[in-house]
This record gives structure tokens, C-alpha cells and sequence, in this order.
């Protein structure tokens, strides 16, 4: 195979250093899957790994993206053919293995996921990992006994790609969506994309009793810190909050109160080392009913590979709304 294109982050003299180089198989982490990449995605944690704002690697160099989409070019796993349509999210990919922001990845076979009918690669990365985590944490909070009937559920970051999703899968389950944000101009998208009411995120008064009013059945939290707190003291009794995220501190200052006597649980969510067989299930619902009906509005960009390294600063910066989508082939 000839050379192709690809956006490699390197770590030099203490320095991250992202470019786009020619790379050839070979220079790839090994995998039973090849890959021709048609598409990816962006997220938080892309933009922190190409911009060196995180540490997100865990060795250099490495392809950067943590989605990818395309079809089969080879495969040695007899699981998958020349042609497959598949998508890979997270398992690693960006972290300690060459991702998807390369016109040609090679992969696990574990970590394929074949495409499922209703979606196809370009909606697959209107989803991505935001998509993929935003119905993990329905499907684990439902297999919990969350259920529309109990009452709102809260969705903390939501004008953001993984809290976008969420109102909108979460409203396409019949629930009544709580959205909170900390955008004002963001209130009709999420009033569109199915929010009953949006809370802005200044205007909550956070309280200090280890319990305070009950607010909410249940919550999925983009945010951490102070916001993740609140949630905990606000939720009703057997209410989910499923933790997703950290945009605004990884820390938790909390009392056991709302666990031992509401019987609040905190489900942690971890897209990336998911399991394949409740991958598999989850990826099924998002095609089926937990598919979202607002794409279209979710996706408020798709950019060609060149103008990559452009998009990420906006992610490190916070003004970003919804998703963009990356077409690599």
C-alpha cells in the first residue's frame, strides 16, 4: 500500500507538536483490522491531545482521533471482509494506539463494531464516543429502573456534543428533559433538539444542606465539581445520576446522605473500556430507539481533513456547540 495522509501528535523536548505527515502500514500500532477511514469526529479530548492542553497520550508518537468510520480494506480476523462498514469509538485508540485521523487505521478486531442498519459511516461519526457514552449512560441508568414515568431527568453541559445527544435520546425515550447550560444563546437548540425546559447554569442556587429539595429522578452529568454535588443532593429517591464527565473540575465534595437515605445511585461511566458485548447492545439501541432525531441540528459542523488543526482551539476554549464531523476520504 502507497503512503497516506495522516495527523500524528509527537512529544518533543517537553513540547506537543501535532502535524499531518505520510505514513505507511508500518508505521502503525499492529491490529487485525485495516481500515480505510471515510470519516471521524471531534471531541474535548482530541482537541486536549493535539493541542498538548492535556495529557492525553500515553506515548509518542501517535495518530491522533479517537473515532473512526470506514470500510474493510483487510482483515486476518475471519469476523470481517474486504468492504465491511464499521466503526471503531474510544478502546484506546489516540490514548496507546494510532487512532483515526489517518486516511488508513489498523485495529483490534475486538474493537470493530460493525455498522448497524440505520446508520451509516457519516451519522456513525455525528455520534462518535459523545453518542456512544450518552446511550451507555441511558441503558445502564434504565437498567437501574430508571423509567420516563419517575420523573425529569437533568442533563448538565448540554449545549456540548455527549449532553446534546443525551437531551435528545433521553427525549426520544419519552422523558421529560431538564437541560442545563451555561450558554444563554444555546437555549432554543435545546428546546429544539427536545429539552422541556433549559435551567441556565447561573442562575442554580447550588445550596449547602447535605440534602436539599428533590428536583429531578435522575441526571446525567457532563460537568463534575460543584454541579456534580448539587445533583447528588437534588435527585430523588432510587434516582441515577450517571457521571460522564469533568468539564468543569474532577472534583467530588459530597456526604453519603443522599446514598444511604434516598437511596441515590452514582453510576460512573467509562466509554472507553467497554466491554464488546454490551457495546455491541448499546450501538443496536442507537440505531433503534434510542436513535436521536435531531442530527442535523447536533452536527453544527463537517470540515474536510485539512482544516483539522484549525477546529481545535475552539474545544479548549469552550465555544463550541453540538459536533463536528471530520471527512478523511
Amino acid at each position: 500500500m502507497a503512503a497516506f495522509k495522516a495527523f500524528r501528535i509527537h512529544e518533543e523536548g517537553k513540547k506537543i507538536l501535532a502535524r499531518f505527515e505520510r505514513l505507511t502500514l508500518d508505521d502503525l500500532a499492529p491490529g487485525d483490522v485495516v481500515v480505510r477511514v471515510t470519516h471521524s469526529d471531534i471531541s474535548y479530548k482530541d482537541a486536549l491531545a493535539a493541542t498538548g492542553a492535556g495529557r492525553i497520550l500515553r506515548r509518542y508518537p501517535l495518530v491522533g482521533g479517537v473515532d473512526l468510520a470506514g470500510v474493510v480494506e483487510s482483515s486476518t480476523d475471519p469476523r470481517y471482509s474486504k468492504g465491511d462498514r464499521v466503526l471503531v469509538t474510544g478502546c484506546a485508540l489516540s490514548e496507546t494506539h494510532d487512532g483515526g485521523y489517518a486516511e488508513y487505521a489498523r485495529v483490534k478486531g475486538d474493537w470493530v463494531i460493525p455498522i448497524p442498519p440505520g446508520l451509516d459511516e457519516f451519522s456513525s461519526m455525528a455520534l462518535g464516543t459523545a453518542g456512544f457514552t450518552a446511550a451507555l449512560a441511558v441503558h445502564r441508568m434504565e437498567h437501574n429502573g430508571q423509567s420516563p414515568a419517575g420523573g425529569p431527568v437533568v442533563v448538565t453541559g448540554a449545549s456540548g456534543g455527549v449532553g446534546s445527544i443525551a437531551v435528545d435520546m433521553l427525549a426520544v425515550r419519552g422523558y421529560e428533559v431538564v437541560a442545563v447550560s451555561g450558554k444563554e444563546a444555546a437555549t432554543q437548540y435545546l428546546k429544539t433538539l427536545g429539552a422541556a425546559r433549559v435551567l441556565p447554569r447561573q442562575q442554580i442556587n447550588f445550596g449547602s444542606k447535605p440534602l436539599e429539595a428533590a428536583q429531578f429522578a435522575g441526571a446525567i452529568d457532563n460537568v463534575g465539581g460543584e454541579m456534580l454535588t448539587w445533583l447528588t443532593r437534588t435527585v430523588d429517591f432510587w434516582g441515577n445520576i450517571a457521571s460522564i464527565g469533568l468539564a468543569g473540575s474532577a472534583e467530588l465534595k459530597t456526604t453519603v446522605m443522599p446514598f444511604i437515605l434516598r437511596g441515590v445511585n452514582l453510576l460512573g461511566i467509562n466509554s472507553s473500556a467497554t466491554q464488546r458485548a454490551l457495546r455491541l447492545a448499546v450501538w443496536s439501541r442507537i440505531a433503534t430507539d434510542l436513535k436521536p432525531r435531531h442530527l442535523d441540528r447536533i452536527v453544527t459542523r463537517t470540515i474536510s481533513f485539512d482544516e483539522l488543526p484549525g477546529a481545535f482551539p475552539a474545544y479548549v476554549e469552550g465555544g463550541v456547540t453540538g459536533r463536528t464531523v471530520v471527512r478523511i476520504g
